[in-house]
This record gives structure tokens, sequence and C-alpha cells, in this order.
């Protein structure tokens, strides 16, 4: 089910581009597009501007919000960047990469869920760049969906999902990742840590910074979050979903037609309405890019159940397992 859209769309015009960075300057609410998802985008050095993003997300206050910026001007002026942070930044910036070091005074508390750290990333999506550039200030910008739901890749699934809640919508076309940015956690430089997995693999963080990658521990839902998407449930449709190491091809043939079944690759020995795929020759890339887009399809399906298969080795297909797993709320079966 979508809600109701009162949302304008706006498509990136210079006329369009001046009038949603008076909007921001103004307090006001702009989805934007990222590379990697859409985001609810506010003004990061004013609190109340950034409350009106948890209303309208419904977001808990304890899970933090990541701060966009244009320049790395705007990096010292929000946090306390070390060696290992810039060395990241000169590699992965402008790109899917969030950093998170401690904040400056000049980050309102509501953006850190009250910690004394900030999350930062430098985006590369031209259209936002050119946002980022004429609003003159860094930008926080949470995914533009309800909190929890499944993360927006295209405006028409900003306006499904908030278009009753917020008045702007910029159209930058589909997402080109499709899953949410990579987050290093490096208040401490020495022992970096992994909290979220996505396009930047933990492999190309290693080899830049030269030392292990450590992962995250594990957090409870009620204390506030060091970074965003790391609560044991998030990204979820609404109908109940099954993560599974493996899916063999006689499963969806011993279940009802309800269920839907959701293959990495386009599977060749197994067929139906039901039967569905992330990628026709499994290529990870164009998997994490239809991942959710694919879960919005199935959700407004009418299915009873959604079946996922595990993508298989490391590098992004860590990112497209980490939204699975938190999507169907559980570690996958061995179905």
């Amino acid at each position: 089910m979508t809600a109701q859209s009162s949302a304008r769309i706006y498509r990136g015009t210079p006329r369009d581009l001046a009038r949603l960075s008076r909007i921001l300057r103004g307090g006001g609410l702009v989805a934007v597009p990222t590379e990697t998802v859409y985001g609810l985008a506010a003004n990061a050095l004013d609190a109340a501007a950034c409350r009106k993003i948890f209303r309208a997300k419904r977001r808990p206050s304890h899970d933090p919000l990541i701060v966009h910026i244009h320049s790395s001007a705007q990096l010292e002026m929000l946090a306390e960047p070390n060696d290992a942070a810039r060395k990241l930044a000169q590699k992965f910036w402008p790109g899917p990469l969030t950093i998170i070091l401690p904040k400056r005074a000049i980050v309102p508390a509501i953006v850190s869920a009250g910690l004394s750290s900030v999350a930062v990333r430098m985006p590369r999506h031209p259209l936002f760049r050119k946002l980022l550039e004429r609003t003159g200030m860094p930008l926080a910008a949470p995914s533009a969906n309800l909190f929890g739901y499944v993360s927006p890749t295209s405006a028409e699934h900003v306006a499904n999902g908030l278009g009753n809640k917020i008045a702007h919508i910029l159209d930058g076309g589909p997402s080109a990742i499709g899953v949410e940015s990579t987050i290093v956690d490096l208040r401490d430089p020495h022992a970096p840590r992994l909290l979220r997995p996505g396009a930047v693999t933990r492999r190309e963080l290693e080899r830049v910074l030269g030392t292990r990658i450590r992962l995250p521990r594990k957090t409870r839902n009620d204390r506030a979050q060091i970074s965003p998407g790391r609560l044991p449930r998030h990204y979820s449709p609404r109908t109940p979903s099954v993560l599974h190491e493996r899916i063999s091809p006689s499963a969806p043939t011993r279940a009802p037609a309800t269920e839907a079944w959701v293959f990495i690759a386009k599977p060749r020995d197994v067929s139906g309405q039901n039967i569905f795929w992330l990628d026709d020759r499994g290529q990870l890339s164009g998997a994490a890019r239809r991942l959710f887009d694919v879960l919005r399809k199935l959700d407004d399906g009418r299915f009873t159940r959604i079946h996922f298969e595990r993508a298989q080795g490391g590098g992004l297909a860590d990112a497209i397992n980490d939204r699975l797993k938190r999507a169907a709320g559980k570690e996958p079966s061995k179905r």
C-alpha cells in the first residue's frame, strides 16, 4: 500500500535547484538523490530543521543522521579528522563511504543522537552535489522512507512512502548503487571498525589503511547508536520474510503459490509467477541496484511470505546479505 502523494517532484534544472536550496536554507526538507539511495535532507546545522526529518520518518531520536558535505573544508568544520580519515577521503570521496569521527560543537546533538561523534559523507551523485554547492551548507540526509522500511532508490519510491509528509522531491533518476553507504568508525584511527558494509568493501578499506578493519560490536536497540543501519530489523518489507543460505529449486514447488521466492541470479530449473531474481546473470552490482526495488514490488504483491537467497562471496555480497538479514530480522536458515 502506498501513500497518497502531494509532494512536487523537481527535475533538477538550475531554477529548480535555486528554489530547493532556498527551501533548505530556510529550514525545510527536500528528498534528494544519491548514488546509494534517496535521502531526506535538511540543514545539518539547524536542529529544528533536523527534527522535521525525525518527525516525517517517524525515526527514533537515538538513531543518528549522516551529514553530507560538498568539500573537505566542511569536513574540518564538522569533525576532527585524523590521518586515517584523510586517507580514506582522498581515495573514496566523493563516493559511497561514511566516516565516523569526533564531532565539533557546531553539530547539533539531535544529528548525532547526543553522542560526541558525527557521521560524514561526501556523495558522488552530480545533481545532489550541485544542490549541496548551491545551498552552501552540509545537509543531514537519512534514507527518505518511513523508519525501518525498505530504502527508496527512485523519486517514485519516495513519493509513495513519504509523499503525504513532505513537499519537495528532487528526481535524479534511479540510484546507481542501490544500497546504503559503507560506514567505518575512525574515532580511534588505530582500531578502525566496519559498522555497515556497502559498495566500498572491507578489503578496499584495509588496503588503503594498511591495517585490519574490525567488525562491529553488538548493540542494544534502545541505546544511542553510533551510526544508522545497525538495528537487527531494518530495511524491512511489511510482508514476513525469510533469508535462506541457499534455495533449492524444489523448495518453491513444495510451498504455497502465495509465497514469493527471490534468487540472486535468474534460476534455470524453476519458474512461475512467484519466482523472482535480482540480476539475470547474478552479478552483484546488478543485484544490489535492484534489491530494494524488488522488495517494494513484492511487498505490494499480496504475497504472504517472501523468501530470499543469500548472496555468495565477499565484497558487495556482504552489503546485500546485511540488508537481507535485517529485512528478515534474523540469520539465514539452512533450507
